[in-house]
């Protein structure tokens, strides 16, 4: 019941608070609903929440949300080079290689 209330206090107030500001804004732009509340609102001197909204002296919060990016981290691995050693070129005559194919197609 409690968090019931809760949600429809939350809301009620949310909704009063944009009245408000509509309000506000529309005193600001029309001089005859803002001189229905006060009598002395064509005065040069006057100020009151309505003239400071209507010369943009409202302070408003701001919300800094920080980006959290993920790191991609590249592991590389070394290029490992190694020689063997082969029999087989030891067996062959000096001067000798292994043969090679005279193909074009290779």
């Amino acid at each position: 019941m409690k968090n019931r209330f809760c949600q429809f206090s939350q809301s009620t107030l949310a909704a009063l608070l944009v009245g408000l500001i509509l309000l506000l804004n529309a005193m600001a732009a029309c001089p005859a609903l803002h001189e229905l509340i006060h009598n002395d609102a064509d005065k040069a001197d006057h100020q009151c929440a309505v003239t400071m909204f209507a010369h943009g002296k409202v302070d408003s919060t701001t919300c800094e949300i920080p980006v959290v990016l993920p790191i991609a981290w590249i592991e590389t691995t070394p290029q490992v080079e190694f020689s063997a050693f082969s029999s087989v070129i030891q067996n062959l005559p000096q001067g000798r290689a292994p043969p090679s194919v005279d193909s074009p197609l290779v």
